[in-house]
């Protein structure tokens, strides 16, 4: 493949595609973007030896976190649509303490695989 031909080590091609994912959440909602980006980047993990099911709970986690994300996050706007009284810049300054937190999740459940399988792997034991 041509990603596996630059000779850039697994975590990096997963911290890019972590960035990719990011940057698209705030142009794109959560069900495209999973749609317009699994098929490409499902076999390249496959093909980098990361265990699936531990990419698939990465995914909806960075999905998840990309919808917050400034300047775009789509979430944001919805709640600023619902709720008139309060302005997007005052929704966005009270999302910062969770999107930080979502990051550190993320970072944890990137780093350590192990927190994300216990489950599954207790379930299939």
């Amino acid at each position: 493949m041509w990603v596996t031909g630059m000779e850039l080590s697994p975590f990096a091609v997963m911290g890019i595609i972590i960035l990719v994912y990011l940057l698209l959440g705030c142009v794109f909602e959560s069900m495209s973007m999973l749609l317009l980006t699994v098929p490409i980047f499902f076999p390249l993990v496959q093909s980098l030896g990361f265990d699936l099911i531990w990419f698939g709970i990465l995914v909806v986690v960075v999905t998840e976190i990309s919808l917050i994300t400034p300047p775009v996050g789509m979430n944001v706007f919805v709640l600023s649509g619902v709720i008139k009284d309060i302005s997007t810049k005052t929704i966005f300054r009270g999302i910062v303490p969770f999107w930080v937190a979502d990051m550190v999740r993320l970072a944890l459940i990137a780093f350590i695989p192990a927190i994300s399988l216990a489950l599954p792997h207790w379930l299939y034991a």
